[in-house]
């Protein structure tokens, strides 16, 4: 019989491997392919075993975890739950119901057989030392006293064995270990005075209090990291390269982009290139318009800057919430312009249509979301809203002509190209670049006009955002000097 705690699958490092897996997957499904037909090689790319590669692969795995426990500052380890109706789960229950009842058999033998539940002390008291920090010596001398194994043997051939005084003991000393949290969970334990449902109950907290150790751990460690990972990091990514020497194709193809559409700004939007760079034209400003574009980025069709890739899902879900943030202003600029003064400043009015506006886009960067349905209906709900509180405050009723208006206006935010859309997305957009811009600064840059119902949701966005990037920026400084320093000078292009 495998241990108990194997079959619970509730042990710290059964949580961890199943995140390591997690982000395996993420790196395995977006690693940059060893070979690109579309983009001209430097040099012919290098042959290697598999041998290294599993080993490049492990090393980029483990940065992929270290990198996520940093960033994601809401990472948590959690239980693992088999999905409802498979095998493994079926099998699983099966195994339990088969473990507990045999246990409970034994248990109303009589005399009673203690195979078993020794074997499951054995386990606790491995599971509760696990939990003891250096400091906690008085704890550990009282476990190996209570939980003495070889003393609970005797015991239990000579009949004096109390199952009862242990398990209490156990909880009491579960109490006195687990977090804060899991106070009511311990009370609840303390009532049941069956041993084998008590048993069960105390394993199943057990798998809890593992979990919560191990976030603990992840939170610990969070600081500790910080001071190495971007070393660690980048010492990572340049084994990756040195395997697949053109590992950094499209970040190269990045930067150039947008220094390509800096020089055609700067010259005018003519598109010709300027004979020399302007002042302006600096690797930071390049490094923090390339940011910048990741939050406008196509996903579907355009591959993302290798050096950015563990982070794809966390840019796109930023552009998905900055554009949502745009549209939801945009309707609401919409509806004070069209209202005019008659609105303004009544109070609440902006947090009631704001709230409304946002549960209506809450999905719609959904598949099967319609923005176009959802913006007819949001001009009729607001058309509603309007009305109500324009008779409610003595002002003359919203006319079908205004009704039909502001429809119209709303509705037609759907096309990107809508000049208050354009407006809206322009100031977010900017609001970001100035972020990146100032990010050393305590002070914030000031929110542009008509963001100022999303303001605090910007805000939060624009933190995350330049956080990610500084961060990225630190890893990575020397490739992107190396790249820029090419770009910007003009080594290496053909004559």
């Amino acid at each position: 019989m495998p241990k108990e705690a194997d079959h619970l699958e509730g042990g710290g490092d059964k949580e961890t491997k199943e995140e390591e897996e997690a982000v395996r997957k993420r790196v395995r499904a977006n690693s940059p392919s060893p070979h690109r037909e579309s983009t001209p090689q430097a040099s012919p790319p290098r042959f290697v075993s598999v041998e290294e590669l599993m080993e490049t692969a492990k090393g980029v795995t483990n940065m992929a975890l270290a990198h996520e426990i940093l960033v994601n500052h809401t990472f948590q380890v959690k239980p693992p739950e088999l999905p409802e109706g498979s095998l493994e789960r079926r099998v699983k229950e099966i195994m339990h119901k088969a473990f507990w009842d045999c246990l409970e058999a034994q248990m109303k033998e009589d005399p009673p057989t203690y195979g078993h539940a020794i074997k499951l002390l054995a386990e606790v008291k491995e599971t509760l030392l696990s939990f003891l920090l250096p400091g906690h010596g008085r704890l550990r001398t009282r476990i190996d006293e209570v939980l003495d194994l070889p003393l609970i043997q005797q015991q239990a051939e000579n009949g004096v064995l109390d199952i009862g005084q242990l398990s209490q003991f156990i909880v009491e000393m579960m109490g006195s270990l687990c977090a804060p949290c899991r106070d009511e969970d311990i009370n609840k334990l303390k009532e049941i005075t069956d041993i084998v449902p008590l048993l069960k109950a105390i394993f199943s907290m057990l798998d809890l209090m593992k979990v919560d150790m191990a976030n603990f751990a992840v939170t610990s460690l969070r600081p500790h990291l910080m001071q190495q990972s971007v070393e660690y990091e980048r010492s990572k990514f340049q084994e990756f390269l040195e395997k697949q020497p053109n590992a950094l194709d499209y970040t190269e193809k990045w930067l150039e982009d947008t220094v390509k559409c800096l020089r055609e700004a700067e010259a005018g939007g003519s598109g010709a290139a300027a004979s020399s760079d302007p002042p302006s034209l600096l690797p930071l400003t390049v490094h923090n318009h390339a940011y910048l574009r990741l939050l406008r980025w196509d996903h579907a069709s355009d591959p993302f800057p290798e050096t950015v890739l563990m982070d794809q899902v966390r840019f796109q879900e930023m552009q998905q919430e900055a554009e949502r943030l745009a549209l939801l202003c945009s309707v609401l600029l919409v509806v004070y312009t069209t209202t005019g003064d008659a609105i303004s400043g009544l109070p609440g009015l902006m947090e009631t249509l704001k709230n409304t506006v946002s549960v209506i886009l809450a999905d719609m960067h959904t598949p099967s979301y319609s923005a176009q349905e959802a913006l007819a209906t949001i001009g009729e709900k607001l058309c509603v809203e309007l009305s109500q509180c324009l008779s409610q405050h003595g002002y003359s009723p919203f006319s079908a002509d205004r009704k039909n208006i502001l429809r119209s206006q709303i509705s037609a935010t759907v096309h990107p190209d809508n000049s208050v859309r354009k407006l809206m997305d322009s100031r977010v957009q900017s609001y970001f670049l100035a972020s990146l811009e100032f990010s050393q600064h305590k002070t914030p840059p000031a929110l542009p006009g008509g963001l100022a119902p999303v303001g605090r949701e910007l805000k939060e966005l624009a933190v995350r955002f330049s956080r990610l990037v500084i961060f990225n920026k630190l890893v990575f400084s020397p490739f992107y000097q190396k790249i820029l320093h090419k770009i910007l000078t003009g080594e290496g292009e053909s004559p």
